[in-house]
Order: C-alpha cells, then sequence, then structure tokens
C-alpha cells in the first residue's frame, strides 16, 4: 500500500515538474521572439473586442513621437530608466498607512505600479481585481524581470505604448492618435500626447473624446512634469532615441 502511495507521488511530482518546465521554457521562447515582433494578440484585447472591438494599429518606435513616449513616463512611472522593474520607493510609500483626507472627485494617476509592471500584464498576463489579481502577482513578478532582462527599457515602452487600452477597444498609441485626432502618433503635439496618457489607468471612464473632468485636470499636470524631466539626462536619452 505504502509502495502504490509513494509511485503516486512519484509521478504526481514528475507531471507538475514537467508541467512547470513547459511553462519555463514556452515563456523565455515568446519572450525572446516578442523582444522584435509585437504580441499576435492579448488576453485584454480579446476580453475587450467581445464588448467594444478591437482598434489597434502596432508602429515602430521611431513611429512613435519623442513626446508620447515622455508623457507616459511623466504620468506613469518617472523613475522608469533607473529601476529594474520595481519601484520599490513609490511600493513602500503606497503600502504605508494613509492619512484621512478630504475626497476628492478626481483621482490621481500613477502609483507603484511601473511602466515594465503595466506592460508584464497587458502583455503576458490578465487584467482583474479580486482573487484574480492577488492570483496574478506571482507570474507578474516573474514576466517584470524577465523582459527587464531580455527586451530592456526601450523595447519595454514601445510595447506598452502599443498594447495598451486608451479607450474602449483602442489599443496603442497609434489607433489613439487615429481615433481622437486624425492623425499617426508620430505627429501627436506634447498636449495631445498628454491628454491621451492622462485616460490611463481607466480609459473607459476617463475619456478624451468627450473630456471628461479627470483628464481635463489631469493633462495640464502631465504637461508639467515634462517640462520638469527635460532635465533628466537618462529619460531624455531614453525617449529620443533611435
Amino acid at each position: 500500500m505504502a509502495t502504490k502511495k509513494q509511485g503516486i507521488a512519484a509521478k504526481s511530482w514528475f507531471y507538475i515538474k514537467r508541467t512547470f518546465l513547459i511553462l519555463f521554457v514556452s515563456s523565455l521562447l515568446f519572450t525572446l521572439l516578442t523582444k522584435w515582433l509585437m504580441p499576435p494578440i492579448t488576453i485584454t484585447q480579446i476580453n475587450n473586442s467581445f464588448s467594444y472591438g478591437l482598434k489597434r494599429d502596432y508602429v515602430s518606435w521611431n513611429e512613435i513621437n519623442p513626446s508620447v513616449k515622455l508623457a507616459a513616463i511623466a504620468s506613469e512611472d518617472q523613475a522608469y530608466p533607473d529601476h529594474g522593474g520595481f519601484d520599490w520607493d513609490a511600493i513602500e510609500k503606497s503600502l504605508k498607512p494613509k492619512k484621512k483626507k478630504k475626497k476628492t472627485k478626481i483621482p490621481l494617476g500613477g502609483g507603484a505600479s511601473t511602466i515594465t509592471q503595466q506592460t508584464a500584464k497587458n502583455v503576458f498576463l490578465w487584467q482583474g481585481s479580486g482573487v484574480s489579481k492577488y492570483i496574478r502577482k506571482v507570474p507578474e513578478l516573474y514576466f517584470t524581470k524577465l523582459i527587464e532582462w531580455i527586451w530592456g527599457k526601450q523595447r519595454i515602452l514601445e510595447v506598452y505604448l502599443n498594447v495598451i487600452e486608451m479607450g474602449p477597444g483602442i489599443f496603442g498609441i497609434e489607433a489613439a492618435a487615429q481615433h481622437y485626432f486624425n492623425k499617426p502618433a508620430k505627429n501627436l503635439t506634447r498636449a495631445e500626447a498628454a491628454m491621451i496618457i492622462a485616460c490611463l489607468p481607466n480609459p473607459k471612464k476617463f475619456t478624451v473624446k468627450p473630456m471628461s473632468k479627470r483628464v481635463a485636470w489631469r493633462y495640464p499636470q502631465i504637461m508639467q512634469q515634462m517640462r520638469n524631466l527635460e532635465d533628466d539626462e537618462d529619460i531624455i536619452n531614453l525617449v529620443r532615441a533611435k
């Protein structure tokens, strides 16, 4: 009886190890592939397509105006060139008890989640809150470090600006630029770039057109932060890289 149980346990352990090995190898191969090719589709895009359709048009790094790249960093992750995927200072700050303040009708943007983490979540995983959010955390940590090591900062930002949702069923800066301003992403002005980025993190609620109160309040702040960051050599070298 004991021998039979040991056999079942050994067989189960073999299948578990094989499953993890297959997952690891396949994730590594997919990450290597997407270092040069855009992901064919994401779980978020599939989920949204049933309700809102799917508008997207992947473009290369040089087809995205540097103002868009600067606006994304200014709004979402000002330490982006300096961290290894996680902004530990922001994470520590987010865990501290918050002092009670008067409620504001319009929430601030940004947070402890870096551009790298958002990219990992959007490309490899899924959106969601509650239990699914906590289930997602471990693979999110894994993919965040993996793309930092394999892709590098420029590629991560390029993919981020191509796959993130920027309106109901609108994915990527090219589709957003065409939808909101009838022009390609490379021709967006600083103000237009800031308006589109201001719809994050909830582009279905914080609409660019018609302009929601949140976007109207947020995009001038992003433009101010863009001006502030123009003295940061690492950021400017990144957004203007060829």
